[in-house]
């Protein structure tokens, strides 16, 4: 029978231990499944760039920044009153807060292992990626479970020092994966000038094709890019948003048979590669406009890229009398 009535500051502290600890947890797991994600990248999904901070990533990490030392502070604090009154160990809240881990960490690598011989059984192929995304489910649930079934036999009682320990180990390892993202993914600073240099090649895509245009209902090619504002259309050529100058633009061939030109801008960084690349891999600048209008590969500083337009492909909208 309960020897100690739970109180609303137990309750409470506990309330808040178990939503830190869920919540903490959960967000681990996907932060490592965005990083496995990253290296092991779906051939099948778009090779276009994408920066990692602007989806689940960024969250994750404040959430484990934030909640899971909440966690350790309130699971102290817990362990403190029940040092201070042993009777605590035996209430109601405790012992369901307790349970109820046990039976998700449980259900939690049930599951796991009927997905692992699912796909096993079925033949499909099993990746490093998915293989990997198993064992972290796995581990992570059962180090819960490992913990709380401890700590329901009395273990951690018996050996506070331990507990303290395994509380700064998981600490050191949360921090650790932090950090080892920055060396997977980027930090968030290099992201930015990826995403910086996403808008100028957005910019340089939409020039490009403005120029296109030009040629195939003037039959000539712009003197300048500001020829292409068209205040009717409601078009103005875009600027460079980092340094607030104009793209460069050259001119190149004036024959009507296979013209060219040439724009130019100044990039942060060189352009990814492998797992979420943008861009694809580097052709002949001097083949026709449509079958390199995606290759954007770039290094860092000034970068200019040749287009020759393809005029049977792109032919006259008219014709000049």
């Amino acid at each position: 029978m309960e020897t100690a009535r739970t109180t609303p500051k137990d309750f409470f502290l506990w309330a808040g231990a178990m939503l830190g600890l869920y919540w903490s947890v959960s967000s681990f797991i996907g932060l490592l499944f965005d990083y496995i994600s990253h290296a092991f990248p779906n051939p099948l999904q778009s090779q276009y760039y994408s920066d990692p901070y602007a989806s689940g990533i960024s969250f994750e990490m404040a959430s484990l920044l934030v909640l899971f030392p909440i966690f350790l502070v309130l699971m102290r604090l817990i362990n403190q009153g029940i040092i201070a009154d042993p009777s605590k160990r035996d209430i109601w809240v405790r012992r369901w807060a307790i349970v109820l881990t046990l039976f998700v960490a449980g259900v939690s690598i049930a599951v796991d292992l009927v997905v692992l011989l699912n796909e096993f059984f079925q033949g499909n192929e099993l990746t490093a990626a998915f293989l990997l995304k198993v064992a972290i489910v796995l581990l992570v649930a059962g180090a819960v479970f490992m913990h709380f079934i401890a700590d329901l036999w009395g273990y951690w009682a018996q050996f506070p020092q331990r507990a303290h320990s395994v509380g700064w180990a998981a600490g050191a390892l949360v921090l650790v994966t932090i950090a080892a993202g920055f060396l997977i993914v980027g930090t968030p600073s290099q992201a930015r000038q990826y995403r910086e240099d996403q808008n100028k090649i957005s910019d340089l895509e939409t020039i490009q094709s403005e120029t296109v245009m030009y040629w195939q209902q003037k039959q000539k090619l712009p003197a300048s890019l500001g020829d292409l504002n068209d205040p009717i259309s409601g078009f103005t050529v875009p600027t460079d948003q980092n340094t607030k100058l104009a793209y460069e633009y050259l001119p190149g061939k004036v024959s009507t048979s296979s013209p060219s030109f040439s724009l130019c801008a100044t990039f942060n960084r060189e352009s990814p590669t492998g797992s979420g690349a943008r861009f694809a891999a580097p052709t002949d600048p001097s083949v026709a406009y449509s079958r390199v209008s995606d290759n954007w590969q770039h290094t860092a500083g000034r970068v200019c890229f040749t287009r020759t337009i393809d005029t049977q492909l792109h032919p006259p909208t008219k014709q000049v009398q």
